[in-house]
C-alpha cells in the first residue's frame, strides 16, 4: 500500500496538450475517483500513473520514490481494465496465478495467494471453471483477483464496470467497495459514470479539459461545488441553472454581487400553487420511475426546470403550476462560472 502524488504533470502528443499541468496527493489507503465527459483525460491520466503513457513533464511519486521514469513493472502497481483478457484454455485458478507463475512464484505460493484472493472475492466455486463457463460479473471479480494476487501497492481501475449491464454495475459496486474494505489499499478509478463516483469514492477528481476543476468528498462536491461545470456534472438529474436576472423570478434574498447565473437542484424544488413560489411554469414533460416522478417545467426565459418530486404529482402537461425553491440550496455563479456560495 503506497500514496501517490502528482506534482504539475503534464502529458504533450506533439503540439497537443492533453494533460495540462495536474497537482494531486492521493493518501495510502484512499479510494480515489477520476471522472468527467470524454476527452477530458481521465483515461490518460491513470495510464500516465500506471506507466503505460509517459510523462512529458512533471514528476509521479510513488510510495515516496519518484517513478516518473520507471517502467510498469517496477511501479508495484496492478490494473483493471474494463476488457478481463482472461485466457480461454485455463481455469479462473490458473487465470488469476498465472502472473505469479511467470515470476517464478513456488506452487505453495501461488495457491496460497490465489486461494486468499478467491476468498475475498467470493470466487471459491468458480476456481475449477473456464471463463466461457462465468458470467460477466464473475469475469471480473477474476480480473481484479488477478490483481490482488501481486500483492499491488495500489490498484488502477479503467472503467471496469462499462461492458455490463445495468443490474450487474450495481452488483460489482458492492463487491469492490466491499473490497476496499477488506483490502485497504489505495485505489484509483476512472468512470464516466457519476453514480460510480458518488458511492464509490473517498475523493472524487473532476477533469475538465485536462485540468482538475474540483477535488473534494462526494458530499462537498455535490452540496459545494467550486464552479459551475462541477455543479451540473455531479447530480442527477442536473442542477438547473439560468440567468440571475430572468423576468418573473422571485427571490427571497438578492444574490450575493457579481452573480451571473443561479443553480438549484431538482431534489431542491418544490412545486405550489402558480404565484406562490419563485418561478412560474407550464408542466411540459413527466416522468414517472414509481418512487419519483421528474417534472420538467417551462419556465419560459429561465428555460425547462427539471423537479424532483416524491411519487406522483397528479399534474398533467400542459398544467401551470410554481416552483419554490430552498432559500439554503441556491448557488451563485459569476460571469466565470465560478461559485459564489
Amino acid at each position: 500500500m503506497a500514496g501517490i502524488e502528482l506534482n504539475s504533470v503534464e502529458k504533450w502528443y506533439g503540439d497537443a496538450q492533453v494533460i495540462k499541468g495536474v497537482d494531486l496527493a492521493i493518501d495510502e489507503g484512499e479510494f480515489i475517483i477520476f471522472v468527467g465527459p470524454s476527452g477530458c483525460g481521465k483515461s490518460t491520466l491513470l495510464r500516465m500513473i500506471a506507466g503505460l503513457e509517459e510523462t512529458s513533464r512533471g514528476q509521479i511519486v510513488i510510495g515516496g520514490r519518484d517513478a516518473t521514469a520507471e517502467p510498469p513493472a517496477q511501479r508495484g502497481l496492478a490494473m483493471v481494465f474494463q476488457s478481463y483478457a482472461l485466457y480461454p484454455h485455463m481455469s479462473v485458478r490458473e487465470n488469476m496465478g498465472f502472473s505469479l507463475k511467470a515470476a517464478g512464484a513456488s506452487k505453495d505460493e501461488i495457491t496460497s495467494k490465489v486461494d486468499e484472493a478467491a476468498r475475498v472475492l467470493k470466487l471459491e466455486p468458480l476456481l475449477e471453471r473456464r471463463p466461457k463457463d462465468l458470467s460477466g460479473g464473475q469475469r471480473q471479480r477474476v480480473a481484479i483477483g488477478r490483481s490482488i494476487v501481486r500483492d499491488p501497492t495500489a490498484f488502477l481501475f479503467d472503467e471496469p464496470l462499462s461492458n455490463l449491464d445495468a443490474a450487474l454495475r450495481v452488483e460489482m459496486r458492492y463487491e469492490i467497495a466491499k473490497l476496499h474494505q477488506a483490502l485497504g489499499s489505495t485505489m484509483i478509478y476512472v468512470t464516466h459514470d457519476q453514480v460510480e463516483a458518488m458511492t464509490l469514492a473517498d475523493r472524487i477528481v473532476v477533469l475538465e479539459g485536462g485540468r482538475v476543476s474540483q477535488v473534494g468528498s462526494p458530499r462537498e462536491l455535490y452540496e459545494r461545488p467550486g464552479n459551475l461545470f462541477v455543479a451540473q456534472f455531479i447530480g442527477s438529474p442536473k442542477m438547473n441553472v439560468f440567468a440571475a436576472t430572468t423576468p418573473g423570478l422571485r427571490l427571497a434574498a438578492p444574490m450575493p454581487a457579481g452573480a451571473e447565473q443561479i443553480g438549484i437542484r431538482p431534489e431542491h424544488i418544490t412545486l405550489t400553487e402558480p404565484g406562490s413560489g419563485q418561478i412560474d411554469g407550464t408542466v411540459d414533460v413527466l416522468e414517472y420511475l414509481g418512487a419519483d416522478t421528474y417534472v420538467i417545467a417551462d419556465c419560459g426565459e429561465a428555460g425547462k426546470l427539471t423537479v424532483r418530486a416524491q411519487g406522483d404529482t397528479g399534474l398533467a402537461p400542459g398544467a401551470r403550476c410554481g416552483l419554490a425553491f430552498d432559500p439554503a440550496q441556491i448557488r451563485a455563479f459569476d460571469s466565470a462560472g465560478l461559485a459564489l456560495r
